[in-house]
């Protein structure tokens, strides 16, 4: 087994690679674990992440790791499988077979976007197909939209994004219609409803062109759209949190359930397992690019305090 480290990582996304360059700063032995396959590797680029707008995700990462290891923080390109509480800490299985001993445990792997079984979705998500206005709405201002009904909280979105185009349909795709005040916003900002459901995304040499609809009657139609958006349903990769005995739970918007996430305190992201932290997406399904980076730094500020009143508790005797 390795020689304890202060602090293991699991997850080494924006989230964990802030907290672990602020924990190499604060002089502890920090190890960050990832896999290599970071959520928003589809996207050309970044957003709203100040001085690095546009950069492509991969790059901030590998710069955030050289950063990292300027510092003496250590990076290993292997997922962990599972992790055990044991005296004076904890114990992590790497993927391949090895186990690592640590102090404290920073869970930071993310979520995993659940899509609806829709022919041509996952080939154009995270271009042509996206979720969130403010990562990708100036990139796509001005385009055909069609946003496609996957919770109650679709009208919202369709709403939403009438702020970056005059030019949105809203297709239910089996939710309800809005009704009341929902359906009295989207008709006087020009949004068009549209009753049937998705079969598939339609596109020419790669560019998407279109959404095939069938109506309730079986009538088949396309319409035209450069952009696809939709809400999937937010799973967090809770495997190594589960192994603690650390639960996940339903995520809400508003009363409506849109995914699974790992509650934990927002302090500083304290679970319900005392040395088990998280940060980012696995907890906060909301969270962009730059928040997920400052619950990590908040996160690790946290740790390195516990660290040092565990330490000054020891010397006292």
């Amino acid at each position: 087994m390795e020689t304890n480290h202060d602090v293991i990582i699991v997850g080494g996304g924006p989230a964990g690679l802030a907290a672990a360059t602020t924990l190499a700063r604060a002089c502890r032995d920090v190890l960050v674990l990832d896999t290599g396959e970071p959520r928003n590797a589809p996207a050309h680029g970044v957003h709203s992440f100040l001085s690095r707008d546009g950069m492509a995700p991969r790059e901030l990462l590998a710069i955030a790791r050289d950063e990292l290891v300027g510092f003496g923080g250590r990076f290993r390109l292997e997922g962990a499988v599972g992790a055990k509480a044991v005296e004076g800490g904890f114990e992590v299985t790497l993927a391949g077979g090895d186990v690592l001993a640590a102090r404290r445990l920073l869970v930071t792997t993310g979520l995993v976007d659940e899509l609806p079984p829709i022919e041509g979705l996952r080939e154009h998500w995270g271009t042509a197909a996206i979720h969130c206005p403010y990562c990708h709405g100036w990139e796509v201002r001005g385009k055909a939209l069609v946003v496609l009904a996957t919770n109650p909280m679709s009208a919202h979105q369709a709403l939403h994004f009438s702020q970056w185009s005059d030019d949105v349909t809203l297709v239910l795709d089996g939710q309800p219609a809005p009704d009341g005040v929902d359906a009295a916003r989207l008709a006087a900002v020009g949004v068009r409803v549209v009753e049937g459901a998705a079969r598939r995304l339609v596109s020419d040499d790669g560019r998407l062109t279109g959404v095939e609809v069938s109506g309730s009657q079986g009538a088949v139609t396309v319409l035209p759209c450069e952009v696809v958006v939709l809400a999937p349903r937010f799973t967090a990769r809770s495997a190594v949190l589960e192994s603690l005995g650390v639960e996940a739970a339903d995520f809400l918007m508003g009363e409506t359930v849109v995914g699974r996430h790992v509650p934990s305190d927002p302090m500083g992201g304290q679970t319900s397992v005392p040395g088990v932290h998280v940060a980012g997406n696995v907890t906060d399904p909301m969270a962009q690019v730059i928040h997920a980076a400052g619950a990590g730094v908040r996160a690790a500020a946290m740790m390195n305090m516990g660290l040092i009143v565990e330490d000054a508790d020891r010397a006292v005797g």
